[in-house]
């Protein structure tokens, strides 16, 4: 059956998302759960379904229309185009259904097509981890990820070398079948079954790749990460994804995808982050939150705020250091420092700051327990005098 999840969610997109976020939102969740990169994995192959399900629905301003108004049981009582139900259709049955997302082609994600467009390869992402530190200053961070290349012993052909790929017999060569149903009611268009949409079947294939045209292979860079960057949010390098699918160019030729490098923003021991603003809390003594005091207050770059307490400041008091937060990602300006005041009650006291603060409270005419009474005659006066 059709999934009941909220299809905004599912692709990780706000409801305001323009058509290009949503195709980009599409194509990076796709590979992610292609089935090709989660073999046997069931639940990556529903989640692959899910997301060519959201991407249909909402990539289709009408259906997207008729959505967000009434949901998912708007789309099911026919109130616009019909969905497809992609919980019940194979991988290949989905890939011929978007053949212009990524610029057409025989693979993963659409039939061929006999324009100039140009294929195209997978995106692929990756995460790195950043200290508050890193972001306020920006940083150059070393980037290891594994990506499908041309095999260099078939050059992607995937025939053994010495060899030659022979055109497919069940397709004539086009990579692609039609298929009837319903008593010929309607045809569908999949990639070809005997040659998985090359057009070409190999008798011998290559021992290096095994006759899949392409080779994992480790790949490290570097990668500048500007200041004010957020957790979640994502750098793109481009051109570093992966080349197109060998059933689209076995060569390789065509548009690479690219990388997109997504920031995870470690805890840190003292500052919290609010947007560009950082929070930190100030331990303070009774006599400075009473009397007044100039303090210093440390700061993310390593020096330290002078900040005036008034006299009579209250626990959870804030104040603002200005320009001493996180840069800002387009405009560079810096954010603020809030700093809240955290009142600290001594546990242990000299005889002498007893003395003075039973005076004190004496002054308030306020009651205190004598240091005398004991943990026992403290809990039966609680109860009333119940108990021995």
């Amino acid at each position: 059956m059709p999934t009941t999840r909220d299809y905004y969610e599912i692709l990780g997109i706000d409801r305001k998302a323009d058509a290009d976020e949503i195709k980009r939102a599409y194509r990076r969740l796709a590979m992610k759960y292609h089935p090709d990169r989660n073999p046997g994995d069931a639940d990556a192959e529903q989640k692959f379904k899910e997301c060519a399900e959201a991407y249909e629905v909402l990539a289709d301003d009408q259906k997207r229309g008729i959505y967000d108004q009434f949901g998912h049981e708007g789309l099911r009582r026919g109130g616009g185009p019909a969905t497809h139900d992609f919980s019940r259709m194979n991988v290949e049955d989905i890939f011929s259904m978007f053949n212009d997302i990524f610029g057409g082609g025989g693979g993963p994600f659409g039939g061929r097509r006999s324009g100039p467009r140009a294929a195209h390869g997978y995106d692929l992402e990756t995460e790195v981890a950043l200290t508050l530190e890193d972001v306020l200053t920006g940083i150059e961070k070393p980037v290891e990820f594994t990506r499908l290349d041309v095999c260099d012993a078939c050059v992607g052909s995937g025939a053994k070398p010495g060899s030659k790929p022979e055109t497919c017999k069940t397709c004539s060569g086009q990579g692609k079948v039609q298929q009837v149903g319903l008593g010929g009611m309607f045809r569908m268009v999949t990639a070809c079954p005997a040659c998985a949409g090359r057009g070409k079947v190999v008798r011998e294939f290559c021992p290096a790749c095994k006759g899949k045209g392409r080779v994992p292979r480790q790949r490290k860079l570097s990668v500048r990460i500007p200041p004010g960057i957020a957790d979640g949010q994502a750098v793109r390098v481009k051109g570093e994804g992966e080349p197109p699918p060998a059933e689209e160019s076995p060569d390789g030729s065509g548009i690479r995808g690219d990388l997109h490098v997504v920031i995870r923003v470690r805890e840190h021991p003292i500052f919290q982050r609010d947007g560009d603003n950082l929070l930190v809390e100030l331990p303070m003594s009774f006599t400075r939150a009473v009397l007044g005091a100039e303090v210093e207050v440390p700061t993310l770059d390593g020096e330290r705020a002078k900040l005036t307490i008034p006299r009579g400041t209250q626990h959870g008091t804030l104040f603002q250091i200005p320009d001493q937060g996180l840069p800002n990602l387009r405009s560079g300006r810096r954010g603020d420092m809030i700093v809240m005041a955290k009142l600290e009650i001594p546990k242990k006291l000299s005889a002498g700051q007893e003395k003075l603060l039973r005076d004190y409270a004496a002054g308030e005419n306020e009651s205190v327990l004598p240091e005398s009474q004991g943990f026992w005659k403290k809990v039966k006066s609680a109860l009333g005098g119940k108990g021995s």
